[in-house]
Parts: C-alpha cells; structure tokens; sequence
C-alpha cells in the first residue's frame, strides 16, 4: 500500500504541472485593408502554411471587391471572411486584435475605431503620415488601454539584434559616434508591384512622402533603438526627383541626417539603388558592427587586426515572425520589443515630419 501511494504522487505531480501550463487559443485576428502588398505575409501564414496555433484569421475588411476576390484565390481563403467595412467586419467577427494594410494616411482611422472596442492595433511601417495624426493616436491608445504597434521588417532580423547586443548591451565597440542606415530598392514601379499599392505609395496626401517616408522610417526607427528612444537634437534632409517621369508627386531620393550630442545617423533611403538593400553600419568609439542582410554580419572590435564575419539566427531576434509576436504579447508570454513600440515610433513619426519640413525648407530642424 506504501508503494502504491507513493507511486501515485509523482503522477499526481505531473498532472498539476501539465494543468498548471496555460494552453492559449489562437489570437483572433482581422485584417484591416489589402491595398499594402506586405498583406501577403500574413494571407501566407494563415492560409498556405501549416495550421496555425498562433493566429486565426476572423474578417477581412477590404471595400475593393475584385482585389479581394484576386488575393481570396491566389491564398486560398474564402470570401466569406471579406467584409466592406471595417465597422461591419469587426462587429460581426469580433477580433482581438486587428494588421492593418491599408494606407498609411487610413492609419489614423483604424486606430479610431478599435480603440473605444478595445482592439489591439498592428499597423505597417510607418505609423502615420504626420506627427500630429500619430499623436491623436498615441492619445487613444493609451485612454483605451490598447497596444498600437508598428511593424518594419527589420524588426525580425536577427542580425539587427544582435548588433544592438554588441553596441549597448556588450558595448563591445564603445560609445556609439556614427550610424549609416541604407535601405530601399530600383523603386516600386521598377519592381512590379501591384497597381493597387503603386497608387497611394506615389501619392504624399496617401504616404507621408516618397522614399523619404516608405524608407526612411527604417533608419529612423533602428537609430532610435539604438541610442535608447533619446530624441534628437536636430534633423537635416535633402530629397530628389531623379525620375520625375515615373513618380511626379513625390521624392524617390531621401537623405537624412539626425544629430544626437555625442553621435551621428545618416539614414539613406531611396527608389534608385542598383539592388534591394535593407543593411546599417554602427560605428562606436573603438569598433564597427555592421548588418549586410537578415543574418550576415561584419564585425571589427579594438584589439582586431581586421574586420570579421559573422552570422546570427532567427533565434536573436524576439520572434520568427510580427504575427507570432503579437500573439505572444498579447497572450502575456513575451516582453514587449522597442522597435515596434509606441515610444519608439512617436519619435520615428518626429524625425520623418521633421525631414519632410527640412526638405522643403531647406532648413535644418530644430527638435527643442
């Protein structure tokens, strides 16, 4: 009898622990707008890959009927989950949270209507067209108690954290004097994207601007992580029209130079490099770290004799993917990250507002 009850006690212990781990339900997620190509990340995870255990998606709002019906078949999801409006989509399916793909200017307007439902927001890069529409936001985020993140696809490269480790947690290159952010491609047009995104990302009353918004939110975003959310002291930028024939409206020429105290960003975002490049240079006191791609790394410490190579994985970045995060963070099983907060992206929203201002003016911007 002896045996038998202590035998039964470890069993007994086992089980308490299996009941004791919290099983979460997939995050039930809607889709706000179809128009942002990045849109096909989230219809992949979804709908092509294996079951999801993470998200599930509920609705779709997306007024553009034949656009839907084209993604419904190349994803393979069912028109039923497409709704005109996002008023109707969330009333009937009742989401957690909501991606929002539509344009950048329509942000502000998803934000207005999750917020009072407390519905979570993930909007793509970058979080508005002016600072003014991302303070409104910001102000309605925090009244009703919502996460309202940015998503950049930066965010996910194990080699951008991992070089953050090295310059402010290792601080293996000393104080940080220089960062070089390079980020865009040939240009939207160039590239083939759809007619549906061409339109609003060539219209600055729709984006923000041309390059100067579509990538200099990058740089603007990882040198505001990188040195800890201080605000600059001051922004400077230069945009052009180098082809004018294909993007009228807006810049596809963007530099921007941001000025710390003790250091320096150079954020270059353009529609006119030879290849697509998402890569940054980080120079400290005593060393470079520099990302070439999501996971390639060249790296030159003090005492080295020359620069070395290094790779980093998936693991070093918080998740595999933004959707997973947003799961995980809401489910509680994660600690939020800098790049996609609030905090980081009203200052990111400053900076881009500021250089657009520069640009016209030709006058450096002063961020008292």
């Amino acid at each position: 009898m002896l045996l038998r009850v202590a035998f039964c006690v470890p069993l007994l212990f086992l089980a308490q622990l299996a009941n004791s781990q919290t099983t979460h339900k997939p995050l039930r997620v809607g889709i706000v707008g179809m128009v942002h190509s990045h849109v096909h990340g989230i219809l992949n995870k979804a709908f092509k890959g294996p079951a999801q255990t993470d998200i599930e998606i509920v609705g779709i709002a997306e007024p553009n009927r034949e656009l839907a019906e084209r993604l419904a078949k190349q994803h393979g999801f069912s028109m039923s989950l497409v709704y005109p409006t996002v008023a109707e989509m969330l009333d009937k399916t009742r989401p957690e949270a909501v991606t929002d793909f539509g344009r950048i200017v329509d942000h502000k307007k998803t934000v207005e209507i999750c917020a009072p439902r407390g519905i979570h927001v993930m909007v793509e890069k970058p979080l508005a067209t002016s600072f003014a529409d991302a303070k409104q936001m910001e102000t309605l985020a925090k009244k009703h108690n919502i996460q309202l993140l940015t998503n950049y696809e930066t965010t996910w490269y194990g080699s951008n954290h991992k070089a953050f480790a090295l310059a402010n947690t290792e601080k293996s290159i000393g104080d940080l004097r220089k960062i070089v952010v390079h980020d865009g491609h040939q240009g939207p047009k160039e590239i083939g994207v759809n007619k549906e995104f061409l339109d609003w990302l060539t219209d600055p009353a729709t984006n923000g601007a041309g390059a100067l918004f579509d990538f200099g939110c990058y740089g603007a975003n990882l040198s505001t992580w990188l040195m800890h959310n201080q605000r600059p002291v001051s922004v400077l930028a230069v945009t052009q029209q180098i082809k004018p024939d294909i993007y009228p409206k807006v810049d596809d020429e963007g530099t921007i130079i941001v000025t710390y105290p003790k250091t320096q960003t150079i954020i270059q975002a353009s529609w006119n490099w030879p290849f697509a490049r998402k890569d940054m240079e980080v120079y400290g006191q005593t060393g470079y770290v520099f990302t070439v791609d999501g996971t390639r790394m060249r790296i030159r410490l003090k005492d080295d004799k020359s620069e070395r190579t290094t790779e980093a994985t998936q693991a070093d970045a918080p998740a595999a993917d933004p959707f997973a995060y947003f799961a995980r963070l809401l489910h509680g099983e994660t600690k939020p990250d800098e790049l996609t907060s609030l905090e980081n992206n009203m200052i990111v929203m400053e900076i881009l507002d500021a250089a657009r201002q520069s640009a016209k003016t030709g006058n450096v911007v002063k961020l008292n």
